[in-house]
């Protein structure tokens, strides 16, 4: 257990203002009877970039934090600043949550189990011979290992920067066998043959509206995924919920991936059911 059971956590990342995860850590450590303090680190109100991550880390450690998330754009940054990684973190190349202790700093990734169990739940019964992914940065890395996991058999992947979707390809490979994921080059033509569609990127967030593909892609048949939760209805689930699409929000990959945070962070494993009920509350 931390000093005087006391947690004193943050979060780093950029435009988090409407971020639900103080609320989530700070509600479940007062059901915990844990002192748990939960801070918002907003690269953007700070007027700051990922280049300020040592600097960042080194005032946290001063200050006695317990632990940091780490979100866009910097969980792939962070990686370098960093003495351990769990096997985790790096096999999926990311880290989302940074563990201060004995003066060490321990990336994890729970962004991966996060997602998973939010599929398990959510579309646990859905075809996934072909799926494509939109994104493949920190968070896209993480999802696309729980895709493959979860018995994706072909995961085509589509960035805005094609030798980043080749690099997680490769990677992924490596760690799932040859050919179960593919740099993806022609999006009407892939998604026209997939099971489901997967957003990792930033687009649908409130300070990012719009869609991560064509609405015209979009049928019926296809299973739709998000990782947005702020608006927990984006525009992409909008739209696809209205052609009869199943759908997934963002909102349990936000709640597991805080779960296991949370115990990382405190050493108390916390009610998973109070914490989903909790952030289902405050998304009225």
């Amino acid at each position: 257990m931390t000093q005087n059971n006391a947690v004193l956590a943050g979060l780093i990342g950029a435009g988090i203002q409407a971020s639900r995860t103080p609320a989530l850590h700070e509600h479940e450590g007062d059901a915990q009877g844990l002192r748990y303090l939960y801070r918002l680190i907003d690269l953007d109100q700070l007027k700051l970039d990922s280049s300020a991550l040592p600097d960042l880390l080194m005032a946290a450690e001063r200050m006695n934090f317990t632990g940091l998330n780490i979100t866009f754009p910097c969980k792939q940054a962070i990686i370098p600043l960093l003495d351990e990684l769990s096997p985790e973190a790096r096999g999926i190349g990311a880290v989302n949550t940074v563990v201060l202790k004995d003066g060490k700093r321990i990336g994890h990734n729970t962004d991966c189990l996060g997602f998973a169990e939010g599929f398990r739940r959510g579309l646990k019964d859905v075809a996934r011979e072909r799926v494509v992914q939109m994104g493949a940065g920190g968070a896209g890395a993480a999802v696309a290992h729980a895709l493959l996991s979860e018995g994706v058999q072909l995961l085509s992947i589509f960035d805005v920067e094609i030798s980043r979707a080749q690099s997680l390809a490769d990677n992924l490979n490596q760690h799932f066998g040859a050919g179960r994921a593919v740099a993806g080059h022609d999006l009407p033509s892939t998604l026209g043959q997939a099971d489901g569609l997967v957003n990792t990127t930033p687009m649908g967030m409130k300070k990012l509206p719009g869609m991560p593909v064509p609405v015209e892609l979009l049928r019926a048949e296809l299973w739709v995924a998000e990782i947005v939760y702020f608006p927990l209805e984006t525009e992409l689930l909008r739209n696809a919920r209205a052609l009869g699409c199943r759908t997934l929000d963002g909102g349990n990959m936000a709640v597991f991936q805080a779960v296991k945070a949370f115990e990382l962070f405190s050493g108390v494993v916390p009610d998973a059911q109070r914490m989903l009920a909790h952030f289902q509350s405050m998304n009225g």
